[in-house]
């Protein structure tokens, strides 16, 4: 690689291939998943913390009826559950139960065992270390976005 080097080229085949990696393992079933809105609502739940519906609804960028028919199918199994805002006893907030936790720690160890399973049949020494050399270079690229 030299100064030739397009940078919007790069940029392009980054965006391709993440993209596309990351729709693989989304795509990739696991036994008693949740939806694509589950699973969102719950990870957004996990890491902001407590939320109500209409905050979570327009975080998503969807209607308030949607949120609220997926938080009930999350309170229903029993991964999310309502309390009385703290701020304002009026609302309600719903938050990451530690059943919830464990549905998304699970998910997540299941994809990293299939992208495991992916490494380990189909690519050589060599092209690991340029994968794990390339992981650190990526999250940064992240950050910079």
């Amino acid at each position: 690689m030299g100064q030739d080097l397009d940078v919007g080229q790069v940029a392009g085949a980054l965006q391709a291939s993440i993209s596309l990696f990351l729709r693989r393992v989304r795509q990739a079933q696991i036994q008693g998943d949740l939806t694509l809105p589950e699973s969102t609502a719950l990870a957004r739940l996990d890491r902001g913390g407590p939320a109500t519906s209409t905050a979570l609804a327009k975080q998503e960028q969807i209607s308030p009826q949607s949120m609220g028919a997926t938080l009930s199918a999350l309170e229903t199994r029993g991964l999310i559950e309502r309390r009385p805002d703290p701020e304002d006893g009026r609302h309600v907030v719903m938050s990451v139960t530690d059943a919830g936790r464990q549905v998304l720690g699970n998910r997540r160890n299941a994809r990293t065992e299939r992208v495991a399973r992916a490494l380990s049949s189909g690519f050589t020494r060599s092209e690991l270390e340029h994968l794990m050399a390339a992981a650190p270079l990526i999250e940064r690229l992240a950050q910079h976005i």
